[in-house]
Order: structure tokens, then sequence, then C-alpha cells
């Protein structure tokens, strides 16, 4: 009877702690804190609305804190433990949600992987010079800021007054009606109470436990590129809250050190190695190689060029430096994934699929061409690190620029991005190439690389205003409503653009001793066939014909200049026997080593384009799971 009477005594307890005073008010000022700041940070863009399930899943979640608080000893030897704990939560509350709307306001971003990445890679220095900057009465000021602080002045207003305001009213209603009214209050508020929260949990739980469960798939991802893949899976995962987000940023950045760490000490291996030791030839400079140019592209449709048969003449440059017959374009050209950071991870390492272990076991080729004796230029208008970042270009640009990784693979890279592609070429006039009228006779090559915008999208900012060529009425679509019209015009507008900073890139190296290799990341549906109201990508591993085609097949191409095509009349040869070979871009790196003459360990001839061993049978996997061959060709 004692054990019963102890549970009963203790779930009476626990009643009381759940509707006391402090429980109430800490459930109302965490839930107005909660709504307030997920409306202070909501983006400005027109239909941007707060989480659909946010009123209901707040307050589930906040009930069971509340119940887990009350579950804490009120006292231990006379310290108030309860009233701290509810403390240190108030605190970590009001103060993430403070930083979290301050970089919504300043950088346009909640936080996020990247913003805490480049927090932590952010000196005594650049801290003050930061707060310096960006903290000011004008932040403090704005409106959003002013919502989340006014409920901090009130909850702080609250608990400095409230032994007051009820002293005051007694002494306005009397202490006998006061004390009936409370007893009455008293009485019916755990009813009250307990009738709302399962009105919540009636309407709010299905979502919630959806988006719970959505949380755990994501907190057990083993990789940052399986949280890229979890954040395009549905039901998505909703991290409604800056606890949340916070979370989440710590756990990606812990993933991203451990993958880091890997290619470090592999980074390290080849560092201490001789090139002797690395394979590389000896006497490879003294053969003076050839400039090699990269320029990887960006969400280009392979049926969108005219380069390849498109209606529209929206590559006009690279048809002209086809008819010169010293561009060969490729005709069997895939890409091992559609996303970009999955992409850059195959191409930036020797990795490749179907390889044992993960990409980052495997060395930087970028950093095998600089052991070599190359001077490597890395250009690009997308991966350098930015507060808002989306996880895309975060998964994709870690490993390059992280500060050890980006020097042991580039001698040369640009500092920051830019509105439009062809502002690229003013990087390479500015940091890589001679001053001007000054001619360069060093006799070390370069590898140099242009990552482009592309057409990635928005498509409509692919291309400046006065540059658009093609417009809605150019199209004769009867299929497409006239908003799928306009998109496909601004993409057509975005390849036109591309092709002018493409063919501005060969005509900086045409008077060079250089070859230039043109490939994209992956492909983009503009209402292609099969998927007629659909554009941008499909992250499925349910992939058709259709989405092989429209985003998995890219164009590629090779061109030479006139003294590149007199020194190597062979390599000039391979080309244009390889050009309808079966090829997919995760082989690119050991297809540039062999270019280069970069015969070393970690090159493997069969993966290689261009040489006479290259395995033309090699199975081509999109996704590491479905045979692009199997469904493009049966």
């Amino acid at each position: 009877m004692k054990f019963w009477k102890r549970i009963i005594e203790g779930i009476k307890n626990m009643g009381k702690s759940l509707f006391s005073k402090d429980s109430i008010g800490f459930l109302v000022f965490m839930y107005a804190l909660g709504i307030v700041e997920s409306y202070a940070v909501l983006p400005h863009w027109k239909g941007a609305k707060v989480y659909d399930n946010l009123y209901y899943e707040l307050f589930l979640d906040l009930i069971v804190l509340t119940f887990l608080v009350a579950l804490v000893p009120q006292k231990i030897r006379k310290f108030p433990l309860r009233a701290t704990v509810r403390g240190i939560i108030y605190a970590i509350a009001y103060s993430l949600a403070i930083v979290d709307t301050f970089c919504m306001v300043q950088f346009g971003n909640t936080i996020s992987p990247s913003m805490l990445l480049l927090v932590g890679e952010t000196t005594g220095n650049e801290t003050a010079e930061f707060l310096g900057t960006y903290v000011n009465f004008d932040v403090v000021f704005t409106t959003e800021l002013g919502w989340v602080l006014l409920v901090l002045l009130v909850h702080v207003l609250w608990k400095c007054l409230k032994t007051k305001l009820e002293k005051w009213i007694v002494k306005a209603w009397g202490s006998s009606f006061v004390f009936h009214f409370s007893s009455y209050v008293c009485r019916i508020f755990p009813y009250a109470y307990c009738i709302f929260t399962l009105g919540f949990l009636a309407i709010g739980w299905n979502d919630t436990i959806t988006n719970k469960k959505c949380m755990i798939r994501h907190f057990n991802c083993k990789t940052v590129g399986d949280v890229e893949k979890d954040m395009n899976l549905r039901p998505m995962v909703v991290m409604y809250q800056p606890v949340y987000r916070l979370a989440d940023a710590i756990f990606t950045n812990r993933l991203v050190s451990l993958q880091l760490d890997r290619l470090k000490e592999e980074a390290e291996k080849v560092e201490r190695m001789t090139p002797e030791q690395l394979g590389i030839p000896q006497g490879l400079m003294e053969s003076k190689p050839s400039d090699i140019i990269l320029i990887i592209g960006e969400s280009f449709n392979k049926y969108h060029s005219q380069l390849y048969g498109y209606e529209k003449k929206n590559t006009p440059r690279q048809v002209k430096l086809a008819k010169s017959g010293r561009l060969v374009k490729y005709s069997d050209v895939m890409a091992p994934w559609n996303l970009t950071s999955f992409v850059f991870k195959h191409l930036m390492t020797t990795y490749t699929v179907g390889d044992k272990g993960d990409w980052c076991d495997y060395p930087l080729f970028c950093q095998l061409f600089r052991k070599a004796g190359y001077q490597v230029n890395f250009l690009t208008n997308q991966f350098l690190p930015h507060a808002k970042d989306a996880i895309y270009d975060f998964s994709g640009g870690f490993f390059i620029n992280d500060e050890i990784l980006s020097k042991v693979q580039f001698d040369i890279r640009n500092e920051e991005t830019h509105l439009w592609d062809e502002d690229l070429l003013k990087d390479y006039a500015r940091l890589v190439a001679p001053p001007e009228g000054v001619i360069d006779t060093a006799s070390v090559p370069s590898l140099t690389i242009f990552h482009l915008m592309g057409q990635h999208v928005n498509y409509r900012i692919r291309c400046p205003k006065q540059k658009m060529k093609f417009f809605p009425e150019d199209y004769d679509r009867p299929q497409n409503t006239q908003k799928e019209k306009r998109n496909i015009a601004f993409y057509d507008c975005a390849v036109w653009y591309n092709d002018s900073v493409v063919g501005a890139i060969v005509d900086r190296f045409k008077n060079d001793d250089a070859i230039i290799i043109y490939f994209p990341d992956h492909g983009d549906e503009v209402y292609g066939p099969g998927s007629l109201h659909h554009c941008g990508r499909n992250h499925t591993t349910n992939i058709t014909k259709d989405i092989a085609q429209q985003e998995y097949e890219v164009p590629m191409w090779f061109y030479w200049t006139k003294k590149y095509g007199k020194r190597h009349p062979d390599i000039v040869t391979s080309i244009k026997n390889a050009k309808n070979k079966p090829f997919m871009t995760d082989a690119v790196s050991h297809l540039l080593l062999g270019l280069a003459g970069i015969k070393c360990k970690d090159y493997r001839p069969e993966l290689d384009l261009l040489s006479p061993q290259y395995n033309e049978k090699r199975q081509r996997l999109m996704q590491h799971l479905v045979d692009y061959d199997e469904i493009v060709k049966k």
C-alpha cells in the first residue's frame, strides 16, 4: 500500500508542478517566442510562409519540455534546481532566437551549416572586425529583431513585476474576491489545460510525428552527402526552430569534419611523397607540356544545345568552332549524379563509381598536378564560402574551401563570386595572366579550371537583360503554358549567354599552346519529353529513360589551338577517334592526368577516355545504383 500511496502522491505533485504559475509562464513565453521568431525569419519573397504545422508542433514540443522540467526536483539542499533549469532553457532559447534572427537580417539566412563552419574558422581579430561591422543599433531596431526583443522585454518585466502586480490586484479588487476567483480558476484550469492540449494533440499529431520521424532519419545520416540527399526526400524534414537548426548545423559540420580528416590524411601522404615515389615520370617538365583549360558548366541540357541539333541558334560560337575542325563534340557522355556537390566530389578526386571505400579516401587530382610541376588555377563562380549557402553549395564546396586542402590543390584562386560568369575572365587577367604588354616566358605549364554558374536555376537571372535573345512568342508549343514558355525562353537565353562566356574563354587562349575541355556537372529538365510541365531536377532513385537523358546526359567537347594541334597530332587523333565512346565524367581526373602526361600510381589508363587501354564496357551507374546504358539503350 505504501508503494501505491507514493505513486499517487508523486502523480499529484507532478500535476501541481505542471499547473504551477512557473510552468504555465514557461509554456506561454516559450510559445510566444517560438511563434514570433518564426515570423521574424520569414524570407521577404512573395509567397513565403511559416511552417504549416508550426502552432501545433511547437505547442506539443513545449508540453513535453514542460513535463521534463517538472520531473526535475524542486530543490536539492536548498539549491533551486528546477528554477535554474528553466533559467538555462530561457537563456538558450532567447540567445538562439536573437542570433537566428540576426543572421536572417544581415545575411539572408538562418543558422546553417555554412554559417557555423565560417564561425569555426574565424580568428579573434576577424571576430572583433565582424562585431564592429555588423552589430549596431540599426540591426537592433529592425522590425524582425525588435519583435524578438519585445518578447524578451515583456518576459523580464513580468518576472520583475509579477509580485507587485499581484499585490496591486489584491488591493484593487479585494482579497476576498481575488481568493474566490483564484480558487475558481485553479479548479477549472487543469481541465481547460488538458482539453486544450488534447485538441492540439488531435489536430497536429500526425504532422508532428511525421516531422519527428524525418528528424530521426536526418540525424541518422552517415555523410554530408547523405544529409543533402535527405533534404530532397519527401516528406522533407523541417527544422522549424533555431534549436533544431543549430543541432543540424553541428551535426552536419561533424560529418564534414570526419571527411575532411580523411582527405587531409590522404593529402599529407601525397605531400610527403616525391614525384618519383608517386610514379610521376622524370623529365615531365622538360617536355614542356601544354596548358590545359577545364571549363565546368552548370545544369546544361544537351538537348537544348544548337551544337547537338537543338532548333534554336543558342550556341553559335561553339558551332563556329566545330566548323573550324578544332572542336570535337562527344556524343555519349553522362554524369554520375544530377547534384553538383556529388559530381564535384567525384571530379576533384581520383575516385570513380565502383571503387572501394569513399570518395574522401582518394587523392585530390589537382594536388597530383601540382606535385608534377603544374600551376593549378581555380576560378569558381559558385564554391566560395558564404554565410547564406544552402546545403548543396556547402556540401559541394567544403573540401575545396578548407584552408589546408585549398593550399595543396590550388596555386591561385579567386576570392569572390560574381553576378555574371564573364567576370571570371577578369579574375583570370588580374590573378593569373601577366600584365598587359609583358610577355610570359615562364615554362611552367598550367591547369586552369573555370567553374561557371552556367544555367543554374533561376534561369531568368543567368543572362543579362540586354543580351536576351529568346522570348515566349518564339515557341510554338501548345502543350506548354505561357509561364512555361517563358521559362524555356529564359533557359535558352542562359545557354546563349553561356556560349558567349565559353567563346570568350576560348578566345583568351587561342594563341597559346593549349587544349580546352568543356562539360557541365549535370543536365536539367526544361519541360522535356515525359515531363512536359516540369523544370529542374528529379532527385528520385526511380530513374526513367527521360530523366536519364535530360538530367544525366551532358554535352562535352574538346577544343585545341593551332599550336597545340601542331605539337600533339597524336592526341588530336585520339580525341577524334574517341568522340563516340561511352564515358562518365567521374573519370575526368584520369582523363586529365593522361592528357598531361602524369602517368602516376593513382592514374588508371582503363578510365582514361583517350588511352588505348580505355575500358568502353565499364558500367555507368547513376547515383551508384542505376545502370544508365540499360535504361537508355535497351
